[in-house]
């Protein structure tokens, strides 16, 4: 343990961005393959949203399992096991030959993608608190370059045919190795039990408006994650790679509006941002329902991705400064909300395909971003 706690904050801070990319990369190369998945296993738009909901089911029944495990024991310890499931289960996804195995798989990566989600944001708070300036926002701008790294292998993977179980085995095992070798440079945090507390908090009325900001973004978010490139499919009749292609198009325009985010708060403020944010996810949805066409489709997306992509840091930031409830409670309550939006949304977007269309789907979605833009009126000061 002398070994670990004798690390340079330089070298921690690397061993912890290594793990957000490997968190990112591995995430984003399961959604670049779903089209893929999808029609290996001949699903429709409804049985497809049936399948994902198993990732968010593992998700959600894991949460208050991963809060109590990390009262008890290093968030290290956590992390590497986090990790190591997380890529074994995505070197097994995509040799899935039934929907039933497809499933179960899906279940514990979204159970594994929990403990290493929430262990490596642990790990984030610890290294900053070594350092005087600011460097976390850093790490989530890493893990959007490690999805859109992730979204251009797929592309490739696709554009030359390489059969979705070859990708996400290889994928899988890279990132093993990865998080063996730099688990020795992760932060060691001497776990604190809590006092009992609720499995899962809610916010109070004062809380509900930025609890609705971050469950309208989320839910974006993913729905962006699990469906733009089914979309440019089915939607915009677009060729195979095209499709994969948008995908790729919306994860550089959200990962660009993270690097300079807090340049543009700096000149403008949190509450104008948050504003410009709901109605770039409000016109990007709605440009790509009513123009269906490759590249104003394209646009659209590259306005959700900037639109989603400082909403929730933006929030966190003003609702831990609540006079009612501590900021751990503040923001505990607020990502049980946003959590929400990005589990359970993306699902519902397949049962309203398959019921009307994947038009309708992403108009509806639209909504979301109105939703947003009414909450950040509601913001007194930010």
């Amino acid at each position: 343990m002398a070994e670990v706690r004798n690390k340079s904050p330089r070298e921690l801070r690397i061993g912890c961005a290594v793990f957000f990319f490997i968190s990112g990369f591995g995430y984003s190369s399961w959604a670049s393959r779903i089209p893929t998945l999808q029609q290996q296993l001949h699903l429709n738009e409804a049985q497809l949203g049936a399948v994902l909901f198993a990732l968010p089911i593992g998700l959600m029944l894991t949460l208050p399992v991963t809060g109590r495990l990390l009262s008890h024991y290093a968030s290290r310890s956590i992390l590497i096991i986090g990790a190591l499931l997380f890529n074994i289960v995505l070197c097994f996804l995509g040799f899935a030959t039934a929907v039933w195995q497809l499933v179960i798989m899906l279940f514990c990566l979204g159970s594994a993608r929990n403990l290493l989600n929430l262990s490596v944001n642990a790990q984030s708070v610890g290294v900053q608190s070594l350092y005087t300036k600011s460097i976390i926002t850093t790490f989530h701008g890493i893990w959007s370059l490690a999805g859109f790294a992730g979204a251009g292998v797929g592309y490739l993977m696709v554009k030359y045919n390489v059969p979705v179980s070859y990708h996400l085995m290889s994928a899988g095992i890279l990132l093993v190795i990865a998080s063996i070798y730099f688990y020795p440079y992760t932060f060691y945090q001497q776990p604190v039990a809590t006092e009992k507390k609720p499995l899962l908090l809610f916010p109070d009325k004062g809380m509900i408006k930025f609890a609705l900001i971050c469950f309208a973004s989320m839910a974006c978010e993913n729905t962006m994650y699990d469906w733009s490139a089914i979309y440019f499919e089915k939607a915009v009749h677009a060729p195979k790679a095209t499709s994969t292609a948008a995908f790729v198009v919306y994860m550089v325009a959200m990962t660009t509006a993270r690097l300079v985010g807090d340049k543009l708060v700096n000149r403008i403020g949190i509450k104008a941002m948050l504003n410009y944010s709901g109605w770039f996810i409000l016109s990007g949805f709605l440009l790509a329902v009513f123009l269906p066409y490759t590249l104003p489709a394209a646009i659209g997306f590259v306005l959700v991705g900037l639109g989603v992509a400082c909403v929730v840091p933006l929030v966190f930031s003003i609702a831990g400064k609540s006079s009612t409830l501590s900021s751990g409670a503040a923001l505990a309550s607020i990502s049980t909300i946003g959590y929400l939006g990005f589990l359970i949304v993306p699902p519902f977007v397949g049962f309203v395909a398959q019921a009307a269309g994947l038009q309708w789907s992403f108009g509806i979605i639209s909504l979301l971003g109105g939703l947003m833009i009414w909450m950040v009126s509601k913001i007194e000061e930010a």
